[in-house]
């Protein structure tokens, strides 16, 4: 049996936080609202992070879901996209990292951080102003 190397998921771990933080840096790119990075690698197996944020209109959440893909893209990440078209709640699978991009009526009906109330929170620098006190 080959042995597993013990700092394979440290490795992975790293590389995914990467990753996040890159496609936070793009989000915020676009002005999204209420970035958070949820740090989910203990609780799923189908991902490290969950970043969610959200924009005020549908224009906006393409704008914030395409400049993410296309940025990722030129770092050489390959992403699925679901939701483009109505561009309500937008989902880029990255493997690693998961994102959703959603209109914020809609984030606060689907409360995805919710789910994940006990997962640990990275900590993303951004402007006060694009945080919002009231997602409604």
């Amino acid at each position: 049996m080959p042995r597993r190397n013990p700092h394979e998921e440290e490795t992975k771990t790293l590389k995914s936080d990467k990753l996040a933080l890159l496609i936070a840096e793009a989000a915020l790119d676009k002005k999204s609202l209420n970035l958070e990075i949820i740090d989910v690698h203990d609780k799923v197996d189908y991902t490290d992070y969950v970043v969610v944020c959200s924009a005020s209109t549908p224009r906006q959440v393409h704008a914030i879901a395409s400049h993410i893909d296309d940025k990722l893209r030129g770092a050489g990440a390959r992403s699925a996209i679901e939701g483009l078209t109505q561009s309500l709640w937008v989902l880029l699978d990255f493997g690693d990292v998961v994102v959703h991009v959603f209109h914020h009526p809609l984030r606060s009906y689907y409360d995805i951080e919710g789910l994940w109330m006990d997962a640990r929170r990275m900590p993303v620098d951004f402007p006060a102003e694009l945080r919002v006190a009231n997602l409604v």
